[in-house]
């Protein structure tokens, strides 16, 4: 599991008032929430005197307090700032005492963490930069969101996600493609910083979705590119005209053998056709539905830990996120720049 990134942790719709939320990410604890002040905060789930979850304590919209020995935390921050058991001649400077505060953003309806690398230290929020963004190309949108667990490793999470040969058996519906439509495809790739790209290309000519957005934009120019970037993202862009649709998929790791992925869809066309954003989400949650089904058979097989074969073509982005995964780490151990495992463009080819 990559640390040193942001990750989303909980959707935002479960964070109000002064309620607090529990949540697990890269196998850490998490009690997130909002304050008064209406900041977002993500503090580590145990009080570092006795160990107790803060998620546990009570929460005045100001400070964490836990539930065992009635410590105060700052929440944004960590820091103590009461030990009720100290008398009045206890020399203990309690403003040096933290609970692990971990940065905390609010971006696409989503509290996004960063978890920073063991050792790392930040001299404030402002270093860790900010989290991913569905891209948005108009002022006025439409953005909703789908979210499902999968019972398996983060690593087989993403690489089912950029996987292109599952089509016409996982996701077979008339809506989307069968598998008597499978045909060879072709399509160019090249690499980005910390990812790769399937560079802009027409549409499948064997998807029905894409039938309508064409007929519905007037547009025979229809582009779409797909990007992946680490530790998790995949962000997809279709242009038609005037009209777009983006999402931002991400794969986040919850424990070592489980994760969750989420996607956030972003678009300027049908905004006016009633209805349309609950038909997306219908036909989007039975697509997600299928790979999770998936991916909950797949990890009956995986428990018995078998040796597992990719293959080129469809399998080469698979091999791209190992290589990509494991040079990053490199390059973290060594100090050197980052060597990525792609040394230029490529085209691929299969069937699907």
């Amino acid at each position: 599991m990559l640390r040193g990134f942001w990750y989303p942790a909980v959707r935002s719709e479960r964070v109000h008032g002064r309620r607090l939320v529990s949540s697990l990410l890269l196998g850490i604890p998490l009690v997130l929430g909002r304050d008064d002040r209406r900041r977002p905060f993500a503090v580590r789930d145990s009080c570092p005197h006795r160990g107790m979850p803060l998620s546990r304590g009570w929460f005045d919209g100001r400070h964490l307090q836990c539930s065992y020995h009635g410590w105060k935390f700052e929440p944004c921050s960590g820091r103590c700032e009461q030990v009720p058991s100290l008398v009045a001649d206890q020399e203990l400077d309690v403003s040096r005492i933290y609970a692990n505060a971990f940065p905390c953003r609010e971006q696409d309806s989503f509290f996004w963490v960063y978890v920073p690398e063991k050792g790392e230290k930040l001299r404030g929020d402002a270093e860790a930069g900010t989290p991913p963004e569905v891209p948005k190309f108009s002022r006025r949108y439409t953005l909703t969101i789908l979210s499902a667990e999968l019972p398996v490793n983060v690593d087989h999470g993403i690489i089912g996600l950029m996987d292109p040969a599952h089509g016409p058996f996982v996701h077979q519906a008339w809506w989307w493609r069968t598998r008597r439509s499978a045909h060879e495809k072709q399509k160019a790739f090249e690499p980005i910083p910390n990812g790769f790209r399937m560079s802009a290309h027409r549409p499948s000519a064997n998807s029905a979705p894409y039938k309508l957005l064409r007929a519905y934009a007037k547009a025979d120019a229809i582009t779409t590119t797909i990007d992946f970037v680490l530790p998790n993202c995949r962000y997809e862009i279709i242009h038609a005209g005037r009209y777009w649709f983006s999402s931002l998929t991400t794969v986040t790791p919850i424990t070592a053998a489980s994760c969750r992925i989420d996607v956030r869809a972003a678009w300027n066309i049908f905004r006016f056709v009633p209805g349309v954003t609950g038909v997306f989400r219908y036909f989007g949650e039975r697509f997600m539905e299928q790979d999770r089904h998936t991916m909950e058979l797949q990890a009956e097989g995986l428990k018995h830990q078998p040796a597992m074969m990719l293959i080129d073509d469809a399998d080469r982005p698979a091999k791209w996120y190992f290589g990509l995964k494991q040079a990053l780490l490199e390059s973290r151990a060594s100090g050197a720049p980052m060597k990525h495992p792609m040394s230029g463009p490529v085209t691929l080819r299969w069937k699907s």
